[in-house]
């Protein structure tokens, strides 16, 4: 087998021709996708999502319990924290961008404090997707094209949905660090 040699250029290529697609007319983009195909771009993004979730839980439940309330420096969140932490963007992003009220007695505000054993993480995180996917589930297709402000910019409500996703990713390359740290590898890397 021979040795692949890493080229230099070809991220830059790759970019160069994604940005020249995305400019061109009539180009594919999230709004031109969902204009053409709702149902395609609901399972996409559902597939996103769930591809996501399936990874942060899984990690969740790979860290041992004692280490939930290890942080890797004074001041950075814990691993409950940091799980918590995409558990309240999932209710927080619905509820204040796109006006979706989180379930009865749900005070995402205080989750980060609140839940900090290695079961109630589970089960607030488990519970934060499952709302998650009933605000997807119950959103009509011109209700994912409707206008809502999402961090003082105006956008379509799949634009709070892919802010999501990008958010949990965000935090689920914070959590693989800290398993790591902890000797912990994620299920899915073996």
């Amino acid at each position: 087998m021979r040795a692949r040699t890493a080229n230099p250029t070809r991220p830059v290529r790759l970019l160069l021709a994604a940005t020249i697609l995305a400019a061109a007319p009539g180009a594919l983009t999230p709004a031109t996708a969902l204009a053409q195909d709702p149902a395609s771009f609901r399972q996409t993004w559902l597939a996103e999502f769930e591809a996501s979730a399936r990874k942060v839980v899984a990690l969740a439940e790979a860290m041992p319990a004692e280490t939930y309330s290890w942080q890797p420096m004074e001041g950075v969140a814990t691993v409950a924290g940091a799980y918590m932490h995409i558990a309240r963007y999932n209710y927080m992003l619905p509820h204040r961008n796109m006006g979706v009220e989180p379930p009865e007695g749900v005070d995402y505000a205080t989750f980060e404090e609140a839940f900090t054993t290695k079961d109630e993480v589970l089960e607030v995180l488990r519970a934060s997707m499952d709302h998650v996917r009933s605000v997807v589930g119950g959103m009509s297709d011109a209700d994912m094209s409707a206008r809502v402000n999402l961090y003082g910019r105006e956008v379509a409500k799949w634009g709070v949905l892919f802010r999501l996703v990008a958010h949990m990713n965000e935090h689920l390359g914070q959590q693989i660090a800290y398993a790591r740290s902890n000797r912990v590898v994620p299920p899915w890397s073996g």
